[in-house]
């Protein structure tokens, strides 16, 4: 019983930090997966899965506080899914480490930016007036996939650095992104569900966990402040940038 426990606890946090940053989850549900003795592709497959429970309950819970630029969320989405097996694809003729660590020290690079950059609070810009250009979207969506089929890296790293450089303020950049991993999300999880890559014993435990987590982060990131919010963000995303360096210089990170 208390193994369950354990299992619904780490589904909350993991949860609860997904909703926070807009990231889906699977950068901590596929480490926590490989640590417990699930082989790698299956941890990945079984992750792609989880995220779309994480990613559809964080959603929900931002439409709700009406933070989703949803125009935006499907412009990312519309060209992430091609872009993730264009990447996919490209693993087969393309190195992925010596792009791990260029990408990642980029991604360090950005955190820094993030962090010093002051974002707006959601009281000072109503969602509506949130102006955007749909063709830089597109291209961003593009990249996020790639590099998601690619290097393995979920789309949300990309998502919300690219909508908060384009003027998007901190939390409506999160909540798009949450809207927007469901499809790509969705994507990746049937392919792997095809290639029986989905553990389903894993996924039954950590899945409750992870949607009442993101509920949870969901209503956290709505109480915080944007320039917490910004730097909390930027913290994480250096440490996936010098996870993806290390992967990248060959040490065995999971």
């Amino acid at each position: 019983m208390l193994k369950y426990l354990g299992y619904f606890g780490v589904g909350v946090l993991i949860g609860a930090l997904a909703a926070m940053f807009g990231l889906g989850g699977g950068f901590l549900i596929v480490p926590v997966l490989n640590l417990l003795g699930v082989e790698m592709h299956h941890a990945v497959g079984t992750s792609s899965a989880a995220v779309v429970f994480t990613s559809l309950s964080s959603a929900i819970a931002y439409q709700r506080q009406r933070r989703i630029h949803y125009k935006a969320g499907l412009l990312l989405a519309l060209t992430a899914v091609p872009g993730a097996y264009i990447g996919a694809w490209a693993t087969a003729y393309i190195s992925a480490s010596q792009l791990n660590v260029i990408f990642g020290i980029v991604l360090f690079l950005v955190a820094i930016g993030i962090y010093r950059k002051k974002s707006a609070e959601p009281h000072e810009v109503r969602i509506e007036e949130v102006k955007l250009d749909h063709k830089l979207i597109l291209l961003g969506g593009l990249i996020a996939g790639i590099a998601s089929g690619l290097l393995g890296v979920g789309g949300g790293v990309i998502n919300v650095p690219f909508l908060t450089a384009m003027g998007m303020p901190i939390h409506y950049a999160v909540a798009t992104s949450s809207f927007a991993i469901v499809f790509t999300s969705t994507s990746g999880a049937l392919k792997h569900y095809m290639m029986g890559n989905v553990e389903v014993e894993w996924l039954l435990l950590l899945v409750p966990g992870l949607i009442i987590g993101a509920q949870i982060g969901a209503r956290i990131a709505k109480r915080t402040k944007a320039s917490s919010l910004s730097k909390a963000f930027a913290v994480v995303l250096a440490l996936l940038a010098i996870r993806m360096v290390l992967r990248g210089l060959g040490f065995a990170v999971p």
